[in-house]
């Protein structure tokens, strides 16, 4: 960092002693360059301000429809409308520019000339814009503004009635692809209920309402079992107690003297082991373990049969001499017969518990299935509605259409007016003369100095010892000080504020240069009455 800060103030120091050449560098390239910004034709700048609806007629037509535009690319449509080459070319032929063109390169360099000179900008208003042409005659420049608003002014009419023409086109086109996608749309709805009507929601609610409905219809079944249950409980306690308290007389033996019928569950048992005994003997021996476990099994049941056989004679022993009494009894009739309906209710009942809860079981399976559905039912009537409400906008804004066109063409609606005629200022309006001015004395102060940097570089000094060491290579043994008297500090002195006066007059210059182009006073005409004081 140290030795960039020396290197910095070497150059510095050898640009000073070699300032000379910067303010006699700055003063030359100065007054060369004042003279040839004096000399410079003067540009006059013709403008007309124009009204001009840049929203076509489908924008406040399609307004929450489509996505509009901001203001530069309006900005930008307007001047690619106006700087057509078709336009440049009628401006060209009103002015009689082609006149001035003998070849197809020089039409070509006038249509450019035009299109670089022609400006358009906005006034900052909406819709309001100002046209301009620069030119070094301002009757020239007043005629292309003219000419251009006139083609502008002509074509519009016709541009109106086709933008109306195409807005409804352009509307009718999309209010037909919508009746289209929203038959496809309620095509797609139809197959969807169809596909699934067990899940959507029908006359008697929805799956949430459904599977609440049927959870209480299930209680209250089961309620209503549980009553009938305790129902038949209490009937057959009554029975017993009737079958109890009926006096044992009357037909005993003529009950007892009736053969008694007695088959057991296990006879169908028995006989099918029988059937497998006797075909295990044709083909293994007595004393096959299949054939020994068999007549064990066998010789059980059997056992188990006479068991219960017996118990059977005992109690219709015991029964049958009160059982024809008994049956003869009304009351007992009439018990019997409310326990078979109890008992008929209870099955019953039973069905439509079973029958409840089946339902609850399917319908808690499908709950995955019914929100597929619910997801995919919102999905296509947001879609429809969408698509729907789309539609609806469309046919509005073909009516509104629709009727602007009658409103313009029974009112004359205008969409481009000038608000401000072409006209050109007195005084011209360039070329810039004052930052030109201001230029040239900056680029010959920069002149100046590469040129005192050149000058340093060439003809070199060394102010310390190390950088003579370093350009020579050879060992500095020590310094000697400059010592100055008094008629060379003078002299310097003298040098300074010469220095100081060249650079001051410069800027006084530069002063009186700036006086003249902002106060509008034309050099030209100074000079002359300078030189006419001078004479005087």
């Amino acid at each position: 960092m140290y030795e960039l800060v020396n290197q910095i103030l070497s150059y510095i120091r050898g640009i000073w002693r070699y300032r000379w050449w910067i303010l006699g560098a700055a003063w030359l390239v100065s007054i060369v360059g004042w003279i040839q910004v004096s000399k410079l034709p003067d540009q006059f700048k013709a403008s007309a301000r124009v009204y001009v609806d840049t929203t076509t007629l489908l924008q406040p037509l399609l307004r929450g429809l489509a996505v509009e535009g901001n203001e530069q690319h309006q900005l930008l449509l307007m001047t690619n409308t106006l700087m057509s080459r078709p336009n440049l070319e009628k401006v060209m032929r009103m002015a009689d520019l082609d006149l001035q063109a003998k070849t197809e390169a020089d039409t070509e360099e006038l249509i450019n000339e035009l299109k670089e000179n022609f400006s358009l900008q906005s006034a900052g208003r909406v819709n309001l814009y100002t046209i301009a042409y620069q030119d070094a005659k301002p009757e020239l420049a007043k005629l292309l503004v003219k000419s251009l608003l006139t083609i502008f002014v002509e074509s519009n009419i016709g541009e109106t009635r086709k933008e109306q023409d195409s807005a409804r086109q352009f509307l009718e086109q999309q209010i037909a692809e919508y009746e289209q996608r929203l038959v496809e749309a309620e095509e797609r709805k139809t197959r969807f209920q169809q596909k699934n009507l067990a899940f959507l929601p029908n006359e008697r609610g929805d799956y949430y309402s459904r599977l609440q409905t049927t959870q209480e219809q299930l209680a209250q079944a089961e309620l209503e079992l549980k009553i009938q249950q305790d129902r038949l409980v209490v009937l057959q306690q009554q029975i017993e107690d009737e079958e109890e308290t009926e006096p044992l007389f009357g037909e005993e033996d003529a009950l007892f003297d009736q053969p008694l019928e007695l088959s057991s569950e296990l006879d169908p048992r028995i006989a099918k082991l029988e059937s497998n005994l006797d075909d295990m003997l044709l083909r293994f021996t007595e004393k096959h373990p299949d054939v020994v476990a068999t007549r064990l099994t066998l010789s059980t049941l059997k056992e188990k049969r006479e068991e219960e056989l017996a118990r059977r004679k005992r109690d219709a022993a015991a029964a049958g001499s009160g059982s024809a009494i008994i049956d003869s009894n009304p009351v007992y009739q009439e018990m019997r017969i409310v326990l078979s309906e109890a008992e008929a209710d209870i099955a019953a009942k039973k069905a439509v518990v079973d029958e409840y809860k089946k339902r609850i079981e399917n319908l808690s399976a499908a709950v995955d299935k019914v929100l597929q559905v619910e997801t995919e039912e919102a999905q296509l009537n947001r879609d429809y509605g969408i698509l729907s409400q789309q539609h609806q906008a469309l046919l509005s804004r073909l009516e509104s259409a629709r009727l602007s066109h009658d409103v313009d063409v029974r009112s004359g609606t205008v969409r481009f007016r000038i608000v401000d005629p072409p006209s050109v200022p007195l005084t011209p309006s360039g070329p810039p003369r004052a930052l030109l001015s201001s230029v040239v004395v900056l680029g010959g102060l920069v002149l100046g100095v590469l040129l005192a940097f050149l000058m340093s570089q060439v003809r070199p000094t060394y102010d310390d010892r190390e950088a003579l060491n370093t350009v020579t290579g050879f060992p500095v043994l020590g310094s000697v000080s400059m010592v100055w008297t008094n008629a060379q500090i003078r002299i310097r002195q003298r040098r300074h504020l010469g220095f100081l006066l060249g650079l001051l007059a410069l800027v006084s210059a530069y002063g009186f240069v700036m006086f003249l182009y902002l106060t509008d006073v034309d050099p030209v005409w100074m000079l002359r009455r300078l030189q006419e004081l001078a004479n005087v």
